[in-house]
C-alpha cells in the first residue's frame, strides 16, 4: 500500500470544500493507502485554519471533529531531517521533511513551488487530480 504525505493545503481544501481534495480525505479515512503527517504539519494546518479569511467556512467544533478522525486516520512521523529545499517558501520544507522521514511514496500539493519540483529524493509529487488517477488501493 502507497505511503502519502497530504500537503496543509490539501487537508484545508478537504475540510471546507466538497471537491477532489474531499475525496482524496475519504480514502485515506477508508485506508486505501498510508496517510502520513507530523505534528508540525498538523499544527501548521491549525494555524492556517485560525485564519480569518476560513472563519467563514468551519467552526471550531468542525476543526476538532477533522482533527480526531485525522488522528485515528494517519501515521505520525517524528520529523528528524534539517534539510532546506524550497527557498521561495522555507514553510513547505517541512512537508518534504515529513514525506522523507516517514518513508512516503508520494506528496499530494496543490502548492506550485512543490508541484514545480516533481519529485524529491524519489517520493513524487503529485497534484490531487493526478493523485486520484495514479495512487490505487
Amino acid at each position: 500500500m502507497h505511503n502519502v504525505v497530504f500537503d496543509i493545503n490539501i487537508f484545508v481544501s478537504a475540510l471546507i470544500t466538497r471537491g477532489k481534495p474531499k475525496k482524496l480525505w475519504l480514502k485515506a479515512v477508508r485506508k486505501e493507502f498510508n496517510l502520513i503527517t507530523s505534528r508540525e504539519i498538523l499544527s501548521e494546518f491549525v494555524e492556517v485554519l485560525r485564519r480569518k479569511k476560513f472563519q467563514r467556512y468551519i467552526e471550531e467544533q468542525d476543526i476538532r471533529d477533522f482533527l480526531e478522525v485525522l488522528n485515528v486516520t494517519a501515521r505520525f512521523v517524528h520529523v528528524k531531517s534539517r534539510f532546506r529545499v524550497v527557498k521561495q517558501d522555507p514553510d513547505d520544507d517541512i512537508v518534504l521533511r515529513t514525506a522523507y522521514d516517514g518513508k512516503a511514496d508520494y506528496i499530494i500539493s496543490g502548492d506550485e513551488h512543490l508541484l514545480r519540483l516533481g519529485e524529491f529524493r524519489g517520493i513524487r509529487i503529485l497534484s490531487v487530480d493526478k493523485a486520484l488517477r495514479t495512487i490505487k488501493k
